[in-house]
């Protein structure tokens, strides 16, 4: 067997042309065998047709046909994001543009643990991160791969600046990466503060403050997982300010507003934080990884510094090579800035804010089409694309079930959400190309799967 082709080089280019057709024709043969937002049949069907198209994992030879092979039986069990009926969680359709972004920096393959790796990528990625923190009112920003990351590591600055003492307050409608981090960090128990209809109340949080000794980190969330509900942001960080708190302001989800002039006041007070989850592969449409964690100030990234004298020695950082190993707690790392910088420069924040307006407008709309129908019960109108629904006088176990129906069958991907006691069919929209159709297609599976 001949040595095979790599995806640089001089022959790089030549070699990636010709299996990208290979790809792009599996993808295709994959959607059409799909036929629909997801396979049917549930996992038992497709754990055998990846088994057979698999077969034996490291053969003695090797086989030239896996890449089109495994390509297509990864596609056609998918759950596709760019289906309209695609709409369970905050899984976006990445952009073309973003994914081919992507494949430029999977081919050239820079890790930005030190500069000899990553000379472009690693100037590419302080620019655009400061560029975003400051579009958020912040000072700078690391890359992440996501909001549970970003979580992660506002904890440890927080911890690293005021000590193992450090006590996490978060609402009851927080992200469980929240109190997961604070476990993982050694910290003490979390006090849940009450969410009455999923926001996080400052009156109750005035009163866990007043009762707290020792040092606080306040964490609150704009857009919530379950509704797409943003905490009394201004009001959050007076009791923060008032009590000498620390604030972190989960935005992973609603940060995407920013680029919105329609819906931007919506995050009015998210610049009072001291550290911000931001995540572009949520309301950003990039391909995951693509998170963000934006300080307001640049010193709390001082805890993050270590010396490894084959990355990052001290004579030459001192002759003027960047040290990069503070800015992630990960060692090897690739470099999502650059989609991330390909699109924010390709559509521009006009463009970004348009698909932000359109997708909430879109969950508006459905949210209407819901109340239009008398054999539906909606929760609440959306606050950015997450509307939640269900079958009216159906039992919980009703409504779990018309889920399952349409995920076995593979019409229809809804996610759920408990909310006043009650479970919840849970659609977040962030498909920009969706229809009225599609919406209006969605809600008869969802009848027409309810028992009567």
């Amino acid at each position: 067997m001949s040595t095979p082709p790599l995806a640089s080089g001089p022959e790089g280019t030549l070699a990636l042309r010709a299996l990208l057709g290979v790809v792009l024709d599996a993808l295709a043969e994959g959607d059409r065998a799909r036929g629909g937002p997801l396979p049917a049949g549930g996992p038992g069907a497709v754990d055998a047709r990846v088994r057979d198209a698999l077969g034996d994992v490291l053969p003695e030879d090797g086989d030239p046909g896996a890449l089109a092979t495994l390509v297509r039986v990864l596609a056609e069990g998918a759950a596709d994001p760019a289906d309209p009926l695609c709409a369970a969680h905050l899984h976006c359709p990445p952009l073309a543009v973003a994914a081919a972004a992507d494949l430029a920096a999977t081919a050239l393959n820079p890790s930005l643990d030190s500069w000899d790796q990553a000379p472009a990528a690693s100037a590419l990625e302080a620019r655009v991160t400061r560029v975003l923190a400051r579009h958020a009112g912040l000072a700078d920003a690391l890359v992440t791969t996501g909001g549970t990351e970003s979580n992660q590591l506002a904890l440890l600055l927080a911890r690293e600046r005021h000590g193992p003492g450090l006590r996490l307050v978060h609402g009851a409608n927080a992200h469980h990466s929240l109190p997961r981090a604070a476990w993982l960090l050694g910290l003490p128990e979390p006090v849940v503060v009450p969410a009455p209809a999923g926001l996080l109340d400052p009156a109750a949080l005035d009163a866990a403050l007043t009762a707290l000794p020792g040092p606080v980190l306040v964490a609150a969330t704009a857009g919530t997982t379950d509704a797409g509900l943003i905490d009394p942001l201004p009001g959050i960080a007076a009791r923060c300010a008032a009590h000498g708190a620390r604030l972190h302001v989960d935005a992973a989800y609603g940060g995407g507003l920013l680029f919105s002039e329609r819906h931007r006041a919506k995050l009015v007070g998210l610049d009072a934080a001291d550290t911000v989850t931001l995540d572009l592969h949520k309301l950003g449409w990039q391909p995951v990884a693509a998170g963000l964690l934006a300080v307001r100030d640049p010193d709390d990234l001082a805890a993050l510094h270590q010396r490894a004298d084959y990355l990052n020695a001290d004579d030459d950082t001192g002759a003027g090579l960047p040290d990069l190993l503070g800015r992630s707690l990960r060692t090897s790392r690739r470099p999502d800035v650059l989609k991330i910088a390909v699109t924010l420069r390709t559509l521009g924040r006009g463009g970004l804010g348009a698909l932000v307006d359109r997708v909430c407008a879109l969950a508006e709309e459905f949210a209407g089409q819901v109340a239009a129908r008398p054999g539906l019960d909606l929760y609440a109108p959306p606050v950015i694309s997450t509307v939640l629904f269900r079958p009216a006088r159906a039992t919980d176990d009703a409504v779990a079930a018309v889920r399952r129906t349409l995920l076995a069958d593979g019409r229809a991907v809804l996610g759920r959400a408990r909310a006043d006691g009650r479970l919840w069919l849970k659609t977040t929209l962030l498909n920009p190309h969706t229809r009225h159709a599609d919406l209006a297609g969605l809600l008869d599976l969802v009848e027409g799967s309810t028992p009567r």
